[in-house]
């Protein structure tokens, strides 16, 4: 709140700056609300309502605007990222980040193992069905990561690795527990990962803007607590602008986000 009404404040100054410079000041004189005041005085008590009404008038228009806006822009030194409401499988012109599991499982379902069809790899999946994503990993050169997958032992990547398919960059994501189920580790090791896919995205962007959704806040779940689409927002902006692996201007990270009530753009950084 405090940042809502310091921006409000300066552009306020900004805009009683400009009335102040050049609308004349007979028209601060023309109304006279002390009758036996003197002139100058009448000038600043007009001068002083103005700023008053020209302040009021910012403050409603930017609570508004806050209110209605759909994306917001964070820049940087050699970066932008824009932070949007959306579907990310509704984005073009970009290259879209599809959040699989570790072990780049295609299968969808009801079972414990299987993608849901509600989450976005499960949407992504029936809208492109994956016939051999064996054949896309070797083309990748993706080497399996040490030690097997809790689940089946099977063979698992390292969270955060990117698979090119066309346009798309499909990642590894969530461990896997014993029944097949996202369960995705520590803090820690949530960091770890997206410390890779900034490299990732470096290598694979290709002069073209890159989507990502906001990480983990499907149906994975975290060691200690579920953390709000709110927290791993944050915590993916802050990553973002430590990383030495940035996409280059005029190019920028787009993190697409879903409407929510515990989730607002206005919030981002609070929770740092």
């Amino acid at each position: 709140m405090n940042k809502f009404f310091k921006k409000s404040f300066t552009w306020t100054l900004s805009i009683i700056t400009a009335v102040f410079t050049f609308v004349p000041e007979a028209c601060f004189e023309g109304c006279k609300l002390l009758k036996g005041a003197s002139g100058e005085a009448n000038i600043m008590i007009n001068r002083i309502l103005t700023f008053i009404a020209v302040f009021v008038i910012v403050i409603i228009v930017h609570a508004i605007y806050r209110r209605v806006r759909g994306s917001i822009c964070i820049k940087g030194h050699g970066y932008r990222i824009r932070i949007e409401y959306g579907d990310i499988l509704k984005k073009d012109s970009c290259k879209r980040i599809i959040n699989f599991d570790e072990c780049f499982t295609t299968s969808v379902g009801d079972a414990p193992s299987d993608v849901k069809r509600s989450s976005i790899c499960g949407q992504y999946l029936v809208a492109n069905p994956i016939h051999n994503m064996q054949a896309l990993i070797e083309k990748a050169q993706l080497k399996p990561a040490k030690g097997k997958s809790r689940y089946q032992s099977k063979e698992r990547y390292e969270s955060g690795r990117l698979v090119p398919n066309g346009d798309d960059l499909l990642m590894a994501f969530a461990k896997l527990d014993k029944d097949g189920r996202g369960w995705f580790f520590s803090r820690e090791e949530f960091l770890d990962c997206l410390s890779i896919l900034w490299n990732e995205i470096d290598k694979y962007y290709g002069q073209k803007d890159v989507c990502i959704p906001i990480l983990g806040s499907g149906i994975t779940r975290f060691e200690d607590k579920l953390l709000t689409q709110q927290e791993l927002l944050d915590i993916i902006v802050a990553s973002y602008k430590l990383s030495s692996h940035k996409i280059k201007p005029p190019y920028q990270l787009h993190i697409v986000c879903k409407k929510v009530d515990d989730f607002s753009l206005n919030r981002i950084g609070e929770k740092l």
